[in-house]
């Protein structure tokens, strides 16, 4: 126990005690009296829209990028290559670290109204712009937001993949199965807790990032992370000083559920596995 302590006071202080501070402030008025005014009003207006949104956004940006990277995965696995396997997977690590403003730039470069890829597409007869494409709203946010969430789920999926045991298509095809079947009655239901988890790893991704949609939008959808940005920016509307503190807990509560479900999922998962 005496070897843990340092690492109990580093989640004490990086972790607890800023999260019991936030709770603390969502809870008060500014002159330090207990209200529940600022949590309530999460439940209307822009505040309420931002959590919607945030919410419509990261299942967009975890169920899109869940089918893609799966079917990636699965061909990754398939291949049985070695030196291909490193290079997906140190190509996927990277790009699913890639984010923010710099993210921002290379698509607004590539597929904004003057953007070079545009350009190759006016040039071919097709303007993505003039057919309601857009970079600067909700579908332009998940758009981008799959650069970084397919790669993950890549990373995530593929040691699931890995983890079924050939005796089992061996053992279904021995009794008459196809690969249709043996994916129905075998290879999905012991992948389903693994996949289950991985899309909500996305989701949690996608509801907490921040930078990339707000160097992307300037604010004009509201999200939450975006409303809390607003806030620490000096966006503060007389008497809501700490709305911003309840905007963090709502979105702790969201993220808490989430990785519960994950935590379940990944341990289902794993007794598949290793079965």
């Amino acid at each position: 126990m005496v070897a843990l302590a340092p690492f109990f006071v580093y989640v004490g202080l990086a972790l607890l005690l800023p999260i019991g501070a936030i709770v603390v402030l969502a809870l008060q008025t500014r002159s330090g009296h207990f209200t529940w005014h600022n949590m309530s009003l999460l439940t209307s207006g822009v505040y309420r829209a931002g959590f919607v949104n945030s919410l419509e956004v990261s299942l967009e940006a975890s169920i899109i990028p869940g089918v893609i990277g799966l079917v990636v995965a699965y061909a990754l696995a398939s291949v049985r290559h070695p030196v291909v396997q490193r290079v997906v997977a140190s190509a996927s690590a990277v790009l699913a670290n890639f984010g923010g403003v710099n993210l921002a730039f290379i698509f607004i470069a590539a597929y904004g109204t003057t953007g070079l890829t545009t350009q190759w597409l006016s040039d071919l007869g097709f303007n993505p712009w003039n057919h309601g494409f857009s970079l600067f709203n909700f579908a332009g946010i998940v758009f981008i937001y799959c650069y970084f969430q397919i790669p993950l789920m890549v990373l995530v999926v593929t040691p699931a993949l890995a983890g079924l045991k050939s005796q089992w298509r061996e053992a279904a095809e021995g009794l008459g199965a196809g690969a249709f079947t043996y994916w129905r009655r075998v290879g999905l239901p012991v992948l389903a807790p693994a996949i289950l988890g991985a899309v909500l790893l996305l989701f949690g991704s996608a509801f907490s990032a921040y930078a990339t949609a707000e160097a992307l939008t300037s604010g004009s959808v509201a999200l939450a992370p975006i409303l809390i940005g607003n806030f620490l920016n000096g966006n503060v509307v007389a008497g809501q000083e700490h709305v911003g503190y309840a905007i963090s807990v709502g979105m702790m509560i969201i993220l808490l559920v989430t990785t519960v479900f994950y935590v379940l999922a990944q341990r289902r998962s794993q007794k598949w596995l290793r079965s």
